[in-house]
């Protein structure tokens, strides 16, 4: 796995732990000790992902991620939360953020590293002929790219898979545990409320056009050609 990580914590050996294990999976690491760093590296350095711990001095966690979500630059960039809060309102305030995964400390690094190439895997390119379009929406899988109405909308590489999948079986409802399964590569079921969160960020950067995803109440989501 080639992959720029940066990685993002005030504890140094937290951070030494990280950047071994990575670069043990032929990764190469970038490495902040306070939000305020963070924030400098990923403008400049425009990393693959970035692992953010919450607790951090100067500006905390949740607000580098709403910083890096709301700059184009660095808006499509997967970021993991990593934290010692294990309460479910700290990783759904994470997710309605923009994280794209949540792992609580004390983590498996070596588990760590197999959510990392499950996010870097999702943003690489595409077999050729995966464009869609239905409706407004359309979708250049091998660009990566998302346009409603002709107009390009910036989603984040687990939003897009979340909706390329939804699009490539339109008509057909998608559970919630499927959908983890084929987006998160998650084999067992975790936190469905994962799959909600960021259907509702999708949804909200749909704007009209999201009427092409409906749900289906007690099962999970459909996209729909016509509404």
């Amino acid at each position: 796995m080639k992959a720029k990580i940066l990685l993002v914590d005030d504890e140094p050996d937290a951070l030494e732990v990280l950047s071994y294990s990575l670069k043990a999976a032929g990764c190469t690491t970038l490495l902040a000790q306070d939000g305020a760093r963070a924030l400098a590296i990923a403008k400049a350095e425009r990393p693959d992902l970035i692992v953010l711990d919450l607790m951090l001095p100067e500006v905390d966690g949740l607000e580098v991620c709403k910083i890096l979500r709301r700059t184009p630059a660095t808006a499509g960039i997967p970021i993991i939360m990593l934290t010692a809060r294990a309460a479910e309102m700290d990783r759904v305030i994470g997710l309605e953020l923009g994280a794209d995964d949540y792992v609580v400390k004390p983590f498996s690094p070596r588990e760590l590293v197999i959510r990392i190439r499950k996010l870097i895997d999702r943003r690489a390119p595409a077999e050729p002929n995966g464009h869609m379009q239905i409706g407004e929406i359309e979708i250049d899988v091998p660009a990566h790219e998302l346009r409603v109405a002709g107009t390009p909308v910036t989603v984040t590489a687990t939003e897009f898979k979340l909706l390329e999948v939804l699009a490539s079986r339109c008509g057909r409802v998608q559970s919630r545990d499927r959908l983890l399964q084929d987006v998160w590569g998650y084999e067992s079921p975790i936190d469905t409320r994962t799959v909600d969160t960021h259907m509702r960020r999708l949804r909200e950067k749909l704007g009209d056009a999201a009427k092409y995803l409906e749900t289906v109440r007690g099962v999970g989501y459909r996209f729909i050609a016509e509404s």
